[in-house]
């Protein structure tokens, strides 16, 4: 790679980086919220409380936040979920699922991997890009931050981001970068690309990023992390 891409790389890795600290900037008074309704060990109708830190985070590209607690928090439901989304110029409408186990239209958001990596490791995540049939039947990336209670694991705080926004934001520099440049999640599947022939949600073997991930992603010719988020910038020859 010359020094002019090079440079663009550089570029582009600091925009992803911006863009994804700007979304978990955002949920920090969800999460302040969240953890100060669940240490009064409240019901599943106290979860309102965190409405107006939710909704206020919703703008720009996130449509869609809120809270998901972990099982038996909350003092008279196994589950709860304070989620918010907003479209356009609208105002924020609440999004509500099945939290009744012998509903056949329950939703066991325990499996899902933006609640359960956080559960595991204590630590923030993004998942995706995935087709959100619940909602939006859209491309997302979905951003979570675990919450805690008493230092034990309560819950998320999570946003949802359209990739179609994403790919706005960060197509014109990672065209720059020339034939085959593309962003990553950490198992080879592709956000965006500038490329038809990688279209999202794609799975990209040749670049063998699951592998690099795990053997500890140190920056190299064609693979390099954008910043602290587990999105890989891949570049061709």
């Amino acid at each position: 790679m010359n020094d002019t891409r090079t440079l663009a790389g550089d570029e582009v890795v600091e925009q992803v980086s911006v863009l994804v600290e700007g979304v978990f900037e955002r949920l920090k008074p969800p999460l302040a919220a969240a953890e100060s309704v669940l240490a009064d060990a409240p019901s599943a109708a106290a979860l309102h409380r965190i409405r107006p830190q939710v909704t206020e985070a919703l703008g720009g590209l996130i449509i869609g936040a809120g809270f998901v607690s972990a099982p038996r928090v909350l003092a008279d439901s196994e589950f709860g979920f304070e989620w918010w989304t907003r479209s356009g110029g609208e105002p924020p409408s609440q999004l509500f699922i099945s939290l009744d186990p012998g509903s056949e239209n329950f939703l066991d958001y325990t499996r899902q991997s933006w609640f359960t990596v956080p559960r595991d490791t204590g630590r923030r995540h993004i998942n995706g890009p995935y087709v959100d049939y619940l909602c939006t039947d859209e491309y997302t990336l979905t951003f979570t931050i675990p919450v805690s209670r008493g230092g034990s694991f309560a819950g998320v705080v999570g946003a949802d981001v359209y990739v179609r926004e994403f790919e706005r934001a960060v197509r014109p520099k990672l065209r720059s970068l020339g034939r085959g440049a593309a962003l990553l999640n950490a198992q080879g599947r592709v956000i965006v690309s500038n490329s038809v022939r990688q279209p999202t949600g794609s799975l990209v073997r040749e670049a063998g990023v699951p592998a690099w991930w795990s053997a500890g992603a140190e920056p190299g010719p064609s693979l390099r992390r954008c910043g602290d988020s587990p999105i890989v910038l891949v570049t061709g020859d």
